[in-house]
């Protein structure tokens, strides 16, 4: 509106001095002659100054249109609305009619960088399909969206889109969303079904194989049929642990952004959890034991989740302890100064720590125990049961009870895993009193 009425002006200021000449100009030929050289003078005179008012309109409209950086289109956003601009979480950037960048929010900046202003967006953006798209977006204002990559520093996914106003003066937006999370999802999941499949296909072979051979010639020998009904047992186990874990990680994921609300004895925990395996220990001639601990504050979590996340630990510490070792499980308090940093903070934490003395874990190797269906030593892993999801499940359940795992490993010397918990400061009874 205000535009509009800006232009009207200029035109009404222009038509006045040419009317103006127009009108002397005719009276040459009406008034006498002798005032005709006076008015003919003065009608060149108001002609010159109605062309020059025009064009000094026309340079005024060329020096804003041309302005650096899109002076005019930056100083047309009103401060509140540069600001929402500048608070949205995607990475948003604003360009002028020669692609130059007039706007970059914060989360942009986060992107590409602090010094965008006034750059052509070839300077800051270095993607040629996103270049394409903005160059094709700017000329024929069809909006596109296209996906890109960026490696450095660490690789990132994004899907762009990008449009561009009617009205003028035209600007160019380009809106960035962040997909890192959503395609390494979807690759888990993929990995997930393909790696399940085969975990379930190798015991299903052997059992249709035993199958097919008691069927056939072995139906009449007792001793093979004994010792094949053995193994079949032992995969038919194998897949029952598999589809146990599956249906207990499926869960712990589901819940996993619901906090508990249950105070535990996290000592009584951990007893509980060592007396369930002592005899799996004693089976290999090895040596559970727990260090007693005396004036551990509690913690709010789900008991059996924190006994199951236990167990898991201490299941995988007499799997690859040496036989006849000791696996050794430790209790103590540790102040929030030294707990690694994380989305949650606390005063203190309860550390409760599983050491074994087995043949320790190659440091490339730590950084991936926690992920679904990984193993350092696959043989041996499925020679002792296991199924590969035993630390993806204690991953899982720290991270619901907002705390943290820790892995220490050295070859020859065992490991220690260690998680951290945040401790309780208020019994439940003070807290819902201080709600009150």
């Amino acid at each position: 509106m205000g535009s509009v009425f800006v232009e009207r002006l200029a035109l009404k200021q222009g038509l006045w001095w040419l009317c103006a000449g127009l009108l002397a100009g005719a009276a040459v030929f009406v008034l006498p002659s002798a005032l005709a050289p006076a008015l003919l003078v003065g009608a060149c005179i108001l002609a010159a100054a109605a062309a020059l008012a025009i064009g000094a309109q026309k340079r005024d409209e060329r020096a804003t249109a041309n302005a650096p950086g899109g002076e005019n289109v930056s100083a047309a956003l009103p401060p509140r609305a540069r600001e929402i601009l500048e608070r949205l979480p995607d990475p948003l950037m604003l360009l002028d009619d020669a692609n130059r960048v007039i706007l970059s929010n914060n989360a942009m900046v986060a992107v590409v960088g602090t010094d965008t202003h006034n750059k052509h967006v070839s300077a800051v953006l270095r993607t040629p399909a996103l270049l394409e798209a903005i160059e094709r977006t700017t000329a024929t204002g069809e909006p596109a969206s296209v996906g890109f990559s960026v490696q450095i520093p660490v690789e990132q996914h994004y899907q762009a889109y990008v449009t561009r106003t009617e009205q003028t003066p035209r600007v160019t937006a380009v809106l960035l969303h962040d997909v890192t999370a959503n395609l390494k999802a979807e690759e888990a999941r993929a990995d997930f079904v393909a790696n399940a499949s085969h975990e379930l296909r190798t015991p299903l072979a052997a059992l249709s194989g035993f199958i097919d051979t008691l069927k056939g010639h072995a139906k009449d020998d007792e001793e093979a049929r004994e010792k094949f009904l053995d193994i079949m047992s032992i995969e038919a186990g194998r897949m029952r642990r598999l589809i146990d874990d599956l249906l207990s990680l499926t869960r712990i994921e589901q819940n996993e952004h619901v906090p508990p609300q249950d105070e535990v004895d996290i000592h009584g925990a951990v007893q509980d959890a060592a007396a369930a395996l002592q005899g799996l220990a004693r089976l290999d001639n090895m040596t559970l034991s727990v260090t007693e601990a005396n004036g551990l504050p509690p913690i709010i979590g789900d008991r059996d989740e924190l006994i199951q996340l236990f167990q898991n630990l201490m299941h995988n510490a007499i799997k690859y302890g040496h036989p006849g070792g000791h696996v050794w499980v430790s209790l103590a308090t540790a102040t929030g100064t030294i707990a690694p940093p994380g989305r949650h903070s606390a005063d203190s934490f309860v550390a409760v720590a599983v050491r074994d003395d087995g043949e320790g874990i190659p440091r490339e190797a730590i950084p991936r125990l926690t992920e679904r269906f990984y193993r350092v030593d696959v043989r041996r892993s499925r020679e002792r049961g296991g199924t590969g999801l035993g630390l993806a499940i204690v991953k899982h359940i720290v991270n619901r009870h907002h705390g943290r795992l820790l892995i220490d490993s050295k070859a020859g010397e065992g490991s220690t895993f260690t998680v951290l918990l945040p401790a309780l400061q208020h019994t439940i009874s003070e807290r819902t009193l201080s709600r009150n």
